[in-house]
């Protein structure tokens, strides 16, 4: 998906699409902008991604959840390059002071039921531990003894 595609949709579908409303997307293109541009003072080469398809592969790896591979394979460009894509642009939307998330400082200021909080924490799978009676234990005379 890229965003020349979508950025005639209506507010509603885009928001739907991406998560994030159009006038919120062109914040974040303009934050991702000036950054990129103190970024390439020192020089680089060109990404290939405009900076409007990169956050909408971030964004869309964040409200999809699909691997780097697949996002990879949708934009044209490697596994890991959409891994440092997302990571860059996470990391300066982080250091913004618009979406920078505040302190316990400043959330202890408001009363509880002025503040909403979800806790959306990863938790591990509980996965079948390995035994030895899980497996078939054969001996290598018996596999050797089969091949002839």
């Amino acid at each position: 998906m890229k965003y020349e595609s979508i950025q005639n949709l209506q507010s509603k579908d885009f928001r739907r699409l991406t998560g994030v409303k159009q006038v919120t997307f062109k914040h974040m293109v303009e934050i991702l902008s000036a950054a990129d541009k103190t970024k390439k003072i020192s020089g680089g080469r060109k990404n290939k991604l405009s900076i409007e398809n990169q956050l909408l592969l971030t964004l869309e790896y964040f409200r999809e959840y699909r691997t780097y591979f697949h996002i990879g394979k949708s934009y044209g460009i490697s596994e890991s390059a959409a891994y440092k894509t997302v990571k860059w642009i996470e990391s300066i939307l982080i250091k913004h002071k618009t979406f920078a998330l505040p302190g316990r400082k400043e959330l202890s200021k408001y009363k509880a039921d002025e503040i909403i909080l979800f806790d959306v924490t990863e938790t591990p799978i509980q996965r079948p531990k390995k035994s030895k009676n899980n497996f078939i234990l054969v001996r290598k005379n018996d596999i050797h003894l089969k091949h002839r």
